[in-house]
């Protein structure tokens, strides 16, 4: 079956599906550097540039993925919602669907939309799949159940004219287990650019890649491993922690791009293993399983699970790992290219942490003040700030 990808991002969806067999027809992605990673890793697929200069899906499409952007509707965006500046131009995907008829749509955004504004983004999506005569489920997966060491919870909804979307997303489950509380017997990650509301503890892993901070700038999550050594991953180790391969947006032949526009593109991407387990899913349909239901009504949230076949929407059950997959230590991903957090970012986020006045598992601050340590290194002051400040002599 053949594929076709709006709001392609750097390609998680397409390596996902052609590693399952698909062929990719039509890539669409806004951003340049993005589209010059898609250009470089799928040349012999057609890549455009714009979703509202596209008049239709190429035929024989039966597939359509979609990453719509997230940043009105993230908890690190400005939270305004589907009618945002960003995420309203999914109206487009709507228009693109009612004219060609897919069969078969696969879309992947945060999972803070199922709460923002009492969950009407994911109100007005099921809607617009209803009017269309589509039937649609949705599950909240995580990829640290998919063999990556990342805290990374999507949602992933799946609509469909013919084929019943649980044999895609509910034909799996897993015993649900009790993850232990963070603490210092494993490598334990967490965001060093937050402290006061929350830190994002992630046993063994890290928390999810963003594309920026509370500090507006963008930057991995550090890890606190058992050698006291505080440590970032690499650009290239966030590449294989959304299982691509290292070096998937570098050397595209796009000029001028810069770091931190690799960081939001990795940032932004849907992990390549979660996307396959939906691919392999939709190419051999299972039974759909028993799951424990529950009402809709009165929620003022949608739960992690739901779907709309047969006798109306209903929520359910769900884990977020549906699969049994060993999940590596993060000291598995962990290389020369990791770089030690420095003295001054390391007493940063020890200071916000003491006034936040959250709770920290036993040790761990004291860990980090025993931790190794790397001292800044003294800005270069640059020859346009020189002259100036000798003209303001």
């Amino acid at each position: 079956m053949s594929v076709s990808g709006i709001f392609s991002g750097i390609g998680g969806f397409e390596v996902a599906f052609a590693a399952a067999g698909f062929e990719t027809k039509l890539l669409v992605e806004n951003d340049r550097a993005a589209r010059a990673v898609l250009a470089a890793r799928f040349p012999d697929t057609d890549v455009r540039s714009d979703v509202l200069d596209l008049k239709d899906i190429p035929s024989g499409t039966r597939i359509l993925t979609s990453g719509f952007p997230c940043q009105n509707l993230s908890m690190a965006g400005d939270k305004s919602g589907i009618s945002g500046s960003k995420s309203s131009v999914v109206k487009k995907m709507f228009n693109l669907i009612e004219r060609s008829r897919v069969p078969i749509v696969v879309i992947e955004n945060v999972y803070f939309m199922l709460q923002l504004d009492s969950g009407k983004a994911m109100q007005w999506l099921v809607e617009r799949f209803e009017k269309l005569g589509y039937r649609w489920a949705y599950r909240v997966l995580d990829s640290m159940g998919f063999g990556l060491p990342q805290r990374r919870r999507r949602v992933y909804l799946v609509a469909t004219l013919h084929l019943d979307p649980r044999r895609v997303l509910f034909a799996d489950e897993t015993s649900p287990k009790n993850l232990p509380a963070p603490d210092l017997k494993k490598p334990l990650g967490f965001y060093w650019t937050e402290g006061r509301s929350g830190v994002g503890f992630t046993r063994d892993g890290i928390p999810p890649l963003k594309i920026g901070s509370s500090w507006g700038i963008p930057s991995a999550p550090a890890v606190l491993f058992l050698d006291r050594e505080v440590l970032m991953p690499s650009l290239e180790a966030c590449e294989r922690l959304q299982g691509f391969r290292s070096g998937w947006t570098a050397d595209t032949g796009y000029e001028g791009v810069r770091k931190g526009e690799r960081w939001r593109m990795v940032g932004n991407a849907a992990s390549v293993p979660v996307a396959r387990w939906v691919a392999e899913r939709i190419k051999a349909p299972g039974t759909v399983l028993d799951f424990e239901r529950i009402p809709l009504e009165g929620r003022r949230r949608w739960p992690d699970a739901a779907w709309n076949v047969g006798k109306g929407r209903v929520g359910v059950i769900a884990s977020d790992k549906p699969i049994a997959t060993k999940t590596p230590s993060i000291s598995k991903f962990r290389d020369s290219t990791w770089t030690r957090l420095s003295d001054r970012a390391l007493n940063g986020f020890i200071a916000r942490v003491l006034e936040g006045g959250l709770t920290m598992p036993e040790g761990f601050l004291h860990a980090l003040r025993k931790a190794q340590r790397k001292v800044d290194t003294p800005r270069v002051r640059s020859k346009t700030f020189v002259k100036a400040k000798r003209r303001s002599r």
